[in-house]
């Protein structure tokens, strides 16, 4: 296969993944949106976490929010527990990487806040940490998996909200966990502001 072959190629398994998501993911992301902006109308905020490719989609997440998004409006509070790495380090060396997460939550969760856990094979021991601590900070959990759910799906309750991607791919699960977070970002600022035109 030529590499234009190969290109065109993935861009219709991203497309017809994309497809064969919506029907499934879109209540999720509705009810996660719906969430997310009582829990900001309450003076609260949005934590997220994840590794690799999802670490960068947590921080994503939180400078959109942090920021602004397609709209004009005063920032939103989110915050990426991703991104200080001296916390990181020094969580990692003196209990265990496992806890990277979870105990920054710990510190900075409060009840009514949310966290947004985000982990394609749904396995991540970190972020099945940050979960049980959200929970015993009486927070909201909105969790982005994919194919299974893995372990996560186990952990949720009532309350919580999975976003499952049904795809196997690695690749397909993380380009459609950003265009969940586009449409989380959109929906949040679309109850808030309302509709730009």
């Amino acid at each position: 296969m030529d590499l234009l072959a190969r290109i065109t190629q993935m861009f219709n398994d991203s497309i017809q993944a994309k497809q064969q998501a919506m029907n499934a993911v879109a209540p999720g992301i509705a009810h996660a949106a719906e969430a997310m902006t009582r829990a900001m109308l309450s003076e609260n905020k949005v934590l997220s976490c994840g590794n690799g490719g999802s670490a960068a989609d947590a921080q994503h997440f939180s400078s959109e929010m942090l920021n602004r998004f397609e709209m004009e409006r005063p920032g939103l509070p989110a915050i990426a527990l991703t991104t200080d790495s001296s916390t990181i380090t020094s969580i990692a060396n003196d209990y265990q990487f496992e806890d990277i997460f979870s105990k920054q939550i710990r510190a900075l969760g409060q009840p009514g806040d949310i966290l947004l856990a985000i982990s394609t094979s749904g396995n991540s021991a970190n972020i099945i940490n940050a979960i049980d601590a959200a929970h015993d900070r009486d927070m909201v959990v909105v969790a982005l998996t994919g194919r299974d759910g893995g372990m996560i799906s186990d952990l949720l309750i009532n309350q919580d909200v999975e976003i499952r991607v049904p795809a196997m791919s690695t690749a397909r699960v993380q380009e459609i966990h950003i265009l969940i977070i586009h449409c989380l970002c959109d929906l949040i600022d679309h109850q808030l502001l309302g509709q730009e035109e």
